[in-house]
């Protein structure tokens, strides 16, 4: 039995037991953005009082809770019958996809959800489009740890730099994201990431400036093997945990997302706490919270050239860039945690109880 399925029942048996906590997320197996997720909103709303709850990796034995799926697919194999034994049931839906089969459900997800959850405008108007009442949806931002997630000094960045062997003569360039199909190396491409995008992006950013890029997240061997082939230095590392991604935020120049489909991503907040400015596609939460010229730059989406362009006014212009880094600096205070475990309770949880 792997790990991951003793940690599941032993979850289920707690669940049968447990007569305490009003609030279960349920995570994903995988160590990743849902898990971070649920981590810091039970955290946020354990540490303020607001609702004794845990995060799980099973909801079968509940009973009398409020159950929140940390992702629709969860809920879909696994969730679907738990709106019994008094159970109140949240879903997080934060995107939609072209020929997305989960709007098959929409019509169950009416009867059997009580509230669905999303990050941003644009999906709470897909799912609408596609049958799912408006009543049903509540709107709130994925966040960042203002604690972990901070501006470091330019010394302390310069260590950062060489600890990890990057150059201090290149312009560093990030993405921090899981842009391959599956688990595995990740070499045929997740479109709705954008992964194409942001390569040719790149490449052509690579013919004005000393770039070289900085990985995370796993499955990125499609654009480790488009930049290796267009001769464009990239350096791939692996965070064990979500707040290590800190001090790799803090190596960068710039953060370009060029993702199609978006329902955050987390990276536009990390990217504000810790100083770097962000270029982004319009979509997602950028299309929320990014003003364009103010705490961030836009381009349409799959514009490859709008992108290039709009990075390379940014980093060309030491006034622009600084306004836009010291706005957002600003700006991020209200996707931090602890602000937004109020919205989470204020608009889902408190309402369920």
């Amino acid at each position: 039995m792997s790990l991951a399925k003793i940690i599941q029942l032993k979850d289920a048996i707690i669940n049968f037991f447990d007569r305490t906590d009003r609030l279960v997320y349920v995570a994903e197996t995988n160590d990743w953005i849902v898990k971070w997720v649920g981590q810091h909103v039970v955290g946020e709303l354990n540490r303020r009082g607001l609702m004794k709850s845990r995060v799980s990796l099973s909801s079968f034995g509940l009973k009398n809770k409020i159950i929140h799926y940390g992702s629709i697919n969860s809920f879909l194999r696994n969730g679907l019958e738990n709106n019994k034994n008094g159970n109140k049931i949240v879903v997080s839906w934060y995107h939609v996809v072209p020929d997305d089969e989960r709007l098959r459900h929409i019509e169950a997800i009416n009867d059997r959800v009580d509230l669905v959850l999303t990050a941003c405008q644009t999906t709470k108007k897909e799912l609408i489009m596609n049958g799912l009442k408006e009543d049903k949806i509540a709107v709130v931002a994925l966040g960042v740890d203002l604690n972990d997630f901070k501006a470091l000094p330019s010394g302390r960045r310069a260590e950062l730099r060489k600890r990890l062997g990057l150059p201090d003569d290149k312009i560093i360039i990030g993405s921090f994201q899981k842009d391959g199909n599956g688990w595995g190396e990740g070499l045929e491409p997740k479109l709705i990431k954008g992964p194409d995008v942001f390569c040719a992006a790149v490449i052509e950013l690579a013919k004005k400036y000393p770039i070289e890029v900085l990985l995370t997240g796993p499955a990125r061997g499609y654009v480790k093997r488009r930049l290796q082939a267009a001769g464009v230095p990239y350096l791939h590392r692996i965070a064990d945990k979500q707040k290590d991604l800190a001090d790799y935020y803090n190596c960068l120049d710039l953060y370009l997302i060029a993702s199609r489909v978006e329902g955050g991503p987390e990276s536009l907040s990390e990217s504000w706490a810790t100083g770097v400015p962000v270029v982004s596609t319009r979509m997602g939460m950028p299309a929320d919270f990014i003003i364009d010229g103010r705490n961030g730059m836009l381009a349409e989406v799959e514009d490859v050239d709008g992108l290039a362009k709009a990075a390379d006014k940014l980093l060309s212009d030491k006034i622009l860039r600084e306004k836009i880094i010291n706005q957002a600096l600003v700006d991020v205070k209200k996707l931090g945690w602890d602000n937004l475990s109020t919205e989470y309770y204020d608009k889902i949880y408190h309402k369920l109880s």
